[in-house]
């Protein structure tokens, strides 16, 4: 039997139909993954403690990080594995540009520096910047002005955490100031305590969270926030990944509700879990 010409244009075009539902799938096949390595998603963290973030290493999966490392994770399909050997927040930058984490979840700040390492999410909580004062020092150094008007000349010693988006801050925030680095904040505290430094510079959660913690810190400290000067917490993810930096901000659209906590929230939280 002959086939006729509309037998071989169907013919041909099933054939065409055929190889396009062919080629669609090989190119998922090879569409670039999320997550990397053997169905984990490698997630680093700092090795202290940030309440209600995270906890310190082996001290158990809650807080607000956690569930969104382990939420990602569970969208993605794949195990979250944490690596906690950070002991700093840069630490965890350099893992995502070495490649040995995929992303870095720990109360991350984004700062334009980090910006031209690794990629960022959206941010997910947004803070202001502060500074805890040594009452003495600072009346010393104001002499009757108002604080706000002395501030950004401020010359004094300013204590920052090593390794912090604050330690970056530092230098352009308060040029005149002399940089005194420590190795955590119960270290900066201290310097306050004693007088040792005049002024510390972290975000403002933390300063009100301390002042939550040890209310007997109003006797000898003043917190001041810097309205003007926020801190961006977001999730970092290695440089050579876009696919997965598109996806985290796609979970933070759709299954977070493009929520961005903010200072009185987190503080409401950390309340909470020190009730519990």
């Amino acid at each position: 039997m002959s086939l006729t010409r509309r037998t071989l244009l169907a013919a041909g075009g099933g054939g065409l139909l055929i190889a396009r539902v062919r080629s669609a799938n090989a190119q998922a096949e090879n569409a670039p993954k999320p997550a990397t390595g053997n169905d984990a998603l490698r997630i680093a963290m700092p090795a202290f403690a940030s309440d209600p973030f995270f906890p310190a290493d082996g001290a158990g999966d809650k807080g607000i990080d956690m569930e969104l490392a382990r939420g990602i994770a569970a969208e993605l399909g794949v195990e979250p594995v944490f690596d906690r050997s950070a002991v700093t927040f840069d630490g965890m930058v350099k893992q995502l540009m070495s490649g040995q984490a995929d992303m870095a979840i720990g109360k991350l700040s984004r700062t334009l520096q980090r910006g031209r390492s690794i990629l960022y999410s959206r941010p997910y909580a947004m803070l202001h910047q502060g500074l805890l004062a040594n009452r003495l020092n600072l009346a010393r150094i104001t002499q009757g002005k108002p604080p706000e008007q002395i501030i950004r000349d401020f010359s004094g010693d300013l204590g920052v955490i090593e390794g912090s988006s604050f330690a970056t801050y530092a230098a352009t925030t308060f040029p005149h100031a002399r940089i005194r680095r420590f190795a955590g904040w119960n270290t900066v505290v201290d310097a306050i305590r004693s007088g040792t430094i005049d002024m510390a510079y972290r975000d403002d959660f933390e300063i009100k969270k301390l002042m939550v913690d040890d209310p007997s810190m109003t006797v000898v400290a003043r917190s001041i926030t810097l309205t003007d000067k926020v801190d961006t917490i977001a999730i970092g993810v290695r440089p050579d990944n876009p696919h997965l930096a598109a996806f985290v901000d796609l979970y933070l659209d759709l299954a977070r509700g493009q929520q961005v906590l903010n200072t009185d929230e987190i503080i409401a939280r950390y309340r909470q879990g020190s009730k519990a």
